[in-house]
């Protein structure tokens, strides 16, 4: 670049038809849909691709989702965007709680709470987020998630309440 002009930066991704997902999540449990998740069985939804986060591991109770910081996730001042911190701690805590469901029952985010500690940069490495449930109730689960880096150093730490929505993810 002789000019002066900075490089070009680009990003191409590809996603699944997303209601393949939300059709078959329904009909199974949530380890069921969740594990299949991981084993390429059922399709991620978009938003992994979109923002470059991946399921990891399931368990009852528990999901890990790993993310490798790239420059197309900061902000404008040079660090990953909260958001993505956000959709990250979004999506652990409630994987988690969808881990505990069984067929038939939907749930969704009623509110959460994400508590920003240390900002994530491209020389950060890659990082997991451990989402876990802290209650599981007939109509309302609790969840806390937490970002750490391979060396342990905590990122980010967040809460969540989720509704259960027996007979589906309607509700119906």
């Amino acid at each position: 670049m002789d000019d002066g002009e900075a490089p070009v930066r680009e990003r191409t991704f590809t996603w699944d038809d997303p209601m393949l997902g939300a059709r078959l999540a329904p009909t199974l449990s949530g380890m069921d849909y969740l594990g299949g998740m991981i084993r390429g069985e059922y399709p991620a939804p978009p938003i992994a691709a979109a923002l470059g986060f991946w399921l990891e591991t399931v368990e009852p109770g528990r999901a890990v989702f790993a993310a490798v910081p790239a420059e197309f996730q900061y902000n404008p001042i040079g660090v990953v965007h909260g958001g993505f911190t956000a959709t990250l701690c979004d999506s652990a805590m409630a994987c988690a709680v969808h881990s505990t469901l069984p067929a038939g029952t939907g749930y969704t985010t009623l509110e959460m709470k994400v508590s920003l500690v240390r900002a994530i940069t491209v020389d950060t490495g890659r990082v997991t987020c451990e989402g876990t449930v802290i209650h599981a109730g007939g109509r309302v689960a609790t969840a806390e998630a937490r970002i750490t880096d391979a060396a342990g150093r905590l990122y980010a730490h967040a809460t969540s309440t989720c509704i259960i929505l027996r007979g589906g993810p309607a509700g119906k």
